[in-house]
């Protein structure tokens, strides 16, 4: 149970009268069918291992800059949701600002065309990984009327991402809700609002919704959820309720942290969770977390014996992510100088990228959800024995998709919330 989204927000400010922003006061143009039949909807491709590559580099990057910024409460992002997101922001940059998105994302190895081609891929794959567990992905780009955007930037979002194109009238009161609304059905109610209000300088919302729905293959037996001490990060304890259960999972243990991997439905997807051991500590293994060794630890599990207790929890997370992308390289396109021509005509830049997430887990499953809002704006060990293990500590989760090997979410609870109907 479980849901991710994105939304690209574009702005401009104080517009001459004779900008080309102003100059055309018919709607928010579709490409034509003429133009889509020039670049016909093939069957998708085999899933492009640079991009999934390059989604991991990324989120773990971010991952560790959020986690320098602020250590001390619950962490959760969507790489999946905010990758997409920029990625459909990329197709409007030009010049060193598309450079730089580039180096941030980690897409040097992937041509404009060969990144759309290949997240339409992922689109499909992931839509369709698990008859068992709901997937879904939207876009959407809905634009101030009157505003010109390139047809190529509108055909590529359209084509590839599968977005659906709207002309709002930014001025009406009811805007907001309007997007609003698109955003509730699009992620089962979960986020019912992510625009408060709509400034005159914004000119584009581009949207992206994915809403994963997951129980476990084996579900806890809420008997056997007991209350438990949890060891915050200073070493005091508060009472919390630890789901239970044993059997064959896949695992890993170092001298550093145990590992275990809890599948969903049918068992191609999963969360894997990373328990430092008590020598150690949650901020040790970020030390260490980057997408070199996460490939390295995912290859080590093995299908053991072993018993899990694992806390019953619930909990929202709100960032700004300029700083983080800041730190990472996309410092361009948030100033002044940068390019986002393949958009629309005038000086655009980034000036807003807000994250928002919520997730819960309980003995049924996890329902996840998370959202990024971008603002555009014009410038001026070897173990037999069954292993026993004690999630009662700060840890770091992942839900991913062992198929793509896509990482749908990753966390740091180092406080669990207990859900509202076990408190």
């Amino acid at each position: 149970m479980g849901l991710l989204w994105a939304a690209v927000q574009m702005a401009s400010v104080s517009q001459p009268s004779n900008s080309p922003l102003n100059q055309f006061p018919h709607p928010f143009p579709h490409p034509s069918p003429s133009q889509l039949a020039d670049q016909p909807v093939s069957e998708p491709a085999a899933i492009d291992p640079r991009l999934t590559a390059a989604n991991r580099e990324f989120g773990f990057q971010l991952f560790g800059q959020l986690v320098a910024q602020d250590n001390a409460r619950n962490l959760l992002i969507s790489p999946t949701s905010i990758a997409m997101a920029l990625s459909m922001l990329y197709n409007g940059a030009a010049g060193s600002t598309q450079q730089a998105m580039a180096k941030t994302l980690a897409l040097q190895d992937l041509s404009l065309s060969e990144l759309n081609q290949a997240n339409a891929a992922l689109i499909s794959t992931l839509e369709t990984a698990d008859p068992a567990v709901k997937l879904s992905i939207a876009n959407s780009l809905w634009g101030r009327e009157g505003t010109i955007f390139k047809p190529d930037f509108l055909q590529q979002n359209q084509q590839f991402y599968q977005a659906e194109i709207a002309s709002l009238n930014f001025d009406s009161p009811d805007a907001p809700a309007q997007i609003n609304r698109w955003v509730s059905q699009n992620t089962s109610g979960k986020i019912p609002q992510i625009i408060d209000q709509i400034d005159p300088s914004q000119i584009l919302f581009l949207i992206n919704a994915v809403y994963f729905k997951g129980d476990w293959t084996t579900q806890f037996d809420p008997a056997q959820t007991t209350q438990q001490p949890f060891y915050r990060l200073d070493g005091s304890q508060k009472p919390q309720p630890l789901m239970a259960q044993q059997g064959q999972y896949l695992y890993a243990e170092t001298d550093q942290f145990q590992a275990i991997s809890l599948p969903y439905g049918n068992r191609r997807l999963s969360m894997d969770i990373f328990l430092p051991k008590p020598n150690s500590s949650l901020g040790d293994f970020y030390q260490s977390l980057n997408a070199e060794t996460w490939q390295t630890w995912t290859s080590q599990f093995q299908r053991r014996q072993g018993h899990i207790q694992l806390p019953k929890f619930s909990f929202e997370y709100d960032t700004s992510l300029i700083p983080a992308l800041q730190a990472l390289g996309m410092g361009e396109a948030l100033s002044e100088q940068a390019n986002f021509s393949n958009l629309s005509q005038g000086e655009l830049r980034v000036d807003q990228v807000k994250h928002k997430s919520f997730i819960e887990v309980n003995e049924t499953g996890t329902e996840a959800a998370a959202v990024t809002s971008v603002g555009v704006r014009a410038t001026s060990t070897s173990l037999d024995s069954p292993f026993q293990m004690l999630v009662n500590r700060p840890f770091f989760c992942v839900i991913r998709d062992s198929g793509t090997h896509t990482l749908l979410f990753m966390g740091s609870v180092v406080e669990p919330i207990a859900p509202a109907q076990s408190q």
